[in-house]
């Protein structure tokens, strides 16, 4: 299987690491459908990492289950965490001033999705998804 780790720092760290999310998809031959609803969903997690956590670490890998391909994306950050997961994953919910995807706009686009987060101790965010979108 096929890893990688990119850490993301600065702004200028999210071009390369949607080209690396966009080599994962395709690698498997995922869709060019499939591949914007990773890429989407990548963009927004990576600026949540950015601008609630000055950055992190992402682990990108491509898995195989039950006879499907796909591609894994792992955030994981040391910010200050998420103390109401619950009201972070409903539409149009912020604490910025944006009105961005969010959470659930990216939960939305991938076909697994997993939040972890302690407050005071920073968030691990873990989407999957098929080759096939299923």
């Amino acid at each position: 299987m096929t890893k990688d780790t990119m850490q993301i720092v600065r702004e200028q760290d999210v071009v390369p690491f949607r080209n690396r999310v966009k080599e994962f998809a395709t690698k498997i031959g995922m869709s060019l459908v499939n591949q914007t609803k990773l890429i989407t969903a990548a963009s927004e997690l990576v600026r949540n990492m950015l601008k609630y956590a000055n950055g992190g670490k992402i682990l990108l890998e491509i898995i195989s289950k039950n006879a499907q391909t796909g591609v894994r994306l792992t955030f994981i950050d040391e910010g200050p965490g998420i103390t109401d997961i619950k009201q972070a994953m409903q539409d149009g919910f912020s604490t910025g001033k944006s009105l961005g995807l969010g959470l659930p706009g990216a939960k939305r686009l991938v076909n697994e999705f997993d939040l972890k987060s302690k407050p005071g101790e920073g968030t691990t965010v873990t989407v999957t998804h098929w080759k096939n979108g299923r």
